[in-house]
């Protein structure tokens, strides 16, 4: 696809990933972007940018989106919440938390925007999720979950989309560095390189966009013997 014709909506655009997914958009000729956000203080100041008030907690605030980007194209659904917490220990309401932000708040923004991409001509939707959708690991048990179950709904999606001009493309990243792994001694990719990968994915028509180079060796195992990614991700040798 060509990105610069597109008309962009990125969710947590505000920071982190999503700030600079909607630089590189910008970078690479998109006349405008919705930037959507809890704080739109936080937003780039860019005449191209349109800061939009945005909270995945929050149903109303979700219908109203598409209501104040009625030209999009294109939505990247970035915009997510992690804990760290065991099986054993994680409190229940926070997991809860990261199911009703990971998952319920991403259904309810697909559902919403649909209506307004198919009416534009059709475009693509764009599901940020993490390796994590693929393999647990127990120090993410909610963050974890919440993400399968996004990955097992852009699935779910995918053909039905596809049948209203919609392409959905999942995306797979390890560890990005930004606030969300501060302190966590991990292998992290800067947020820059991932969001270049992301929209090099995009451009490609890729389905499956692994963007950074800790996931691309991963999904190579992974396509191979995903029983050995679950034992790395699980801390058994």
């Amino acid at each position: 696809m060509d990105i610069s014709t597109s008309t962009p909506v990125v969710t947590g655009a505000g920071r982190g990933l999503g700030r600079h997914l909607v630089d590189q958009l910008l970078d690479r000729g998109v006349a405008k972007a919705y930037a959507l956000a809890r704080d739109t203080s936080t937003v780039r100041h860019d005449p191209r940018v349109v800061p939009v008030q945005f909270d995945l907690r929050d149903p109303a605030s979700i219908e109203a989106a598409p209501r104040l980007t009625a030209d999009a194209t294109l939505l990247i659904n970035n915009a997510s919440t992690a804990v760290f917490s065991t099986p054993l220990e994680a409190e229940l309401d926070v997991v809860r938390t990261e199911m009703e932000v990971n998952f319920e708040g991403l259904y309810r923004t697909i559902r919403a925007f649909v209506p307004v991409i198919e009416a534009n001509g059709g475009g693509q939707i764009v599901n940020v999720l993490s390796l994590l959708s693929l393999a647990s690991t127990p120090p993410m048990t909610g963050y974890s979950a919440s993400k399968a179950a996004a990955h097992s709904l852009t699935q779910a999606l995918r053909p039905v989309l596809a049948a209203r001009g919609i392409t959905l493309h999942g995306v797979y990243p390890g560890g990005i560095d930004t606030d969300m792994l501060a302190g966590i001694d991990a292998p992290k990719t800067a947020p820059a390189e991932v969001a270049g990968g992301i929209l090099a994915g995009l451009a490609a028509d890729q389905e499956d966009i692994f963007p950074d180079p800790n996931s691309q060796a991963m999904s190579q195992v992974w396509w191979t013997d995903p029983k050995s990614v679950e034992r790395a991700f699980s801390g058994v040798a």
